[in-house]
C-alpha cells in the first residue's frame, strides 16, 4: 500500500514517470521494441482508427478491478489479507509463473512477440496500473512545454516520443499518455525550447529562459520519493511481514491447493 501511494505521488508530481523510469515491465517492453526495430528496421504503428479503441482496453481493465475492490468493506479486505491465501499471496504469484498454464504461456508469448512489432504494446494498450497513474498525472503541475517562438519545427520531438504524442504541434502536453520519459526534451536541437516544467519557456530564439528540470533532477526526485517511502516503511515496521516463520512455512506446501476465497 505504501508503494502504491508512492507511485501515485509520483504521478501527481511528475506525471507517469514511474512507467518510463522505474517499471520493470516497461523496461522489458522497451527493450523488446528496440530489438524489433533492429530486426525489422522500423517500428509498426496501428492505424489511428484501431489505436484509439485499443487504448481504451486498459481503462476497461482498470474499471473492472476498481469494481471488484472499491465496494469491498474494510473488514472484508482485512479478512482476505489474513486468510491463508492472502498470507502467502507472494508464493501464489511465484507459483503462477513456476507452474505456468497453457493460457498464461500463450498470452506471454503473444505479448512478447507483439512487443517486437509494436513499441510498448502492454503499456500502451493493456496495463491498468499505467491507466490509473495516467489519470492521476492529469493533475500534475509539471508538463512538457514548448516555446513556439524558438521552435524550428523539425519534428524530432514527435518522432522521439514513444507514446506517439504530436509534441511538435502542442504548446503543452496535457495527456494521460505522457510518461515524462524526457525523450522529446533530449532530442530537441533548439536549446531550451522544449522543457519539462511548471511554467512555459519564454523568450525569443537564443534568449529562451529555461525553467524546467533535467533528466538528472528527475532521477533524483524519483529516487527520493521511492527511497523515502521504503525507509519510512522499514522504520515503522510495515516493510516486512509479522507472520511467524513457522506458520508461513507450514502454509507453503499446500499453496497449490489454496484457491482464491
Amino acid at each position: 500500500m505504501l508503494l502504491l501511494l508512492a507511485f501515485l505521488l509520483m504521478a501527481l508530481l511528475l506525471k507517469k514517470a514511474f512507467c518510463s523510469w522505474l517499471c520493470p515491465v516497461g523496461t522489458l517492453s522497451e527493450m523488446l521494441g528496440n530489438v524489433g526495430k533492429k530486426m525489422f528496421g522500423k517500428t509498426f504503428f496501428p492505424p489511428r482508427w484501431l489505436d484509439i479503441p485499443l487504448r481504451s482496453l486498459k481503462y476497461l481493465l482498470l474499471g473492472f478491478f476498481l469494481y471488484l475492490v472499491v465496494p469491498m468493506p474494510v473488514r472484508a479486505i482485512q479478512t482476505f489479507l489474513m486468510s491463508p491465501y492472502g498470507l502467502i499471496a507472494d508464493v501464489k504469484m511465484l507459483n503462477f509463473f513456476r507452474f505456468i498454464g497453457e493460457t498464461t504461456l500463450i498470452s506471454v508469448i503473444v505479448l512478447t512477440l507483439g512487443s517486437l512489432f509494436i513499441q510498448n504494446l502492454w503499456c500502451r494498450y493493456l496495463c491498468p496500473y499505467g491507466a490509473l497513474l495516467g489519470l492521476f498525472s492529469l493533475f500534475s503541475p509539471f508538463k512538457i512545454r514548448r516555446n513556439p517562438e524558438s521552435c524550428i519545427d523539425c519534428g524530432k520531438c514527435a518522432k522521439a516520443c514513444p507514446s506517439r504524442i504530436p509534441v511538435d504541434r502542442l504548446i503543452q502536453v496535457h495527456t494521460v499518455e505522457c510518461t515524462a520519459c524526457m525523450s522529446c526534451v533530449e532530442s530537441c536541437p533548439a536549446k531550451d525550447t522544449l522543457v519539462f516544467s511548471i511554467t512555459k519557456p519564454t523568450g525569443a530564439p537564443g534568449q529562451t529562459h529555461r525553467r524546467g528540470i533535467s533528466g538528472m533532477v528527475m532521477a533524483l526526485l524519483l529516487t527520493l520519493i521511492l527511497g523515502g517511502t521504503i525507509g519510512y516503511a522499514k522504520y515503522t515496521g510495515h516493510w516486512e511481514t509479522n507472520l511467524p516463520e513457522q506458520f508461513y512455512y507450514r502454509l507453503i506446501p499446500g499453496s497449490q491447493m489454496l484457491s482464491h476465497p
